[in-house]
């Protein structure tokens, strides 16, 4: 069995997405197992200015978006259960995708994208699925590990954890603009995780490269 970097076969794959997602489940768990949830207002677990360590937990997509908030005829419970029935579909479609183009030797660059973005997709959906389970829920208190009672939602209702925020400048907007007049604003005040971060640098990675990716096989 060789791993090959600069080359990625099926051993090297399956690496890369294993010590993606032991890092990124490591720090959940982490946070998890240590921190109550950073409610509004609270001061931040590391506070360093352009970098802030959080505890929130997203019951939906991208940046909190949730289904029923475009689907309002949703109930919340059915709104996730569909977002994770969607997401466990995509990760295998995914994972397809990324064997396939490991067998057909395409761009290595692709290659590394696949893995990345099937890496942080498995990533984010084990909290959706387990995360409910097999941990009580962290409203106040430092949240237990298969608690008794059970956990704090059903299979396929849990929240994915996030903890990263880069807040890189604010700043108040003047008071003559039309609907945010007088308003604090903060540039990337989203909050996001180890898994989040995988997907991004997939996509840029495809995005950037796209003509070297798509153009013919390395």
């Amino acid at each position: 069995m060789k791993f090959k970097v600069s080359n990625i076969n099926l051993p090297t794959a399956i690496a890369i997405v294993l010590v993606l997602l032991l890092m990124d489940q490591a720090s959940k768990f982490f946070i998890k197992l240590n921190y109550p949830l950073s409610l509004y207002g609270n001061s931040a677990i590391v506070d360093w200015g352009f970098f802030k360590l959080l505890f929130v937990e997203n019951k939906g997509m991208a940046m909190g978006t949730k289904l029923n908030d475009i689907f309002p005829f949703f109930s919340d419970k059915t709104a996730k259960l569909v977002l994770t029935i969607f997401r466990l579909l995509a990760i295998v479609g995914i994972g397809y995708w990324l064997w396939d183009n490991i067998r057909k030797q395409t761009s290595n660059l692709f290659r590394w994208a696949l893995c990345l973005i099937f890496a942080g997709a498995l990533g984010n959906i084990i909290d959706s699925v387990f995360y409910g389970l097999i941990f009580s829920h962290s409203y106040g208190q430092v949240a237990t590990l298969f608690p008794e009672g059970g956990g704090y939602a059903s299979i396929f209702q849990g929240h994915v954890v996030d903890m990263l925020q880069f807040p890189l400048v604010s700043w108040n907007w003047p008071d003559w603009m039309p609907w945010v007049g007088g308003q604090h604003y903060t540039f990337f005040q989203y909050v996001f995780n180890i898994a989040d971060t995988a997907i991004s640098i997939g996509v840029g990675i495809l995005i950037v490269f796209n003509k070297k990716i798509f153009g013919k096989a390395q």
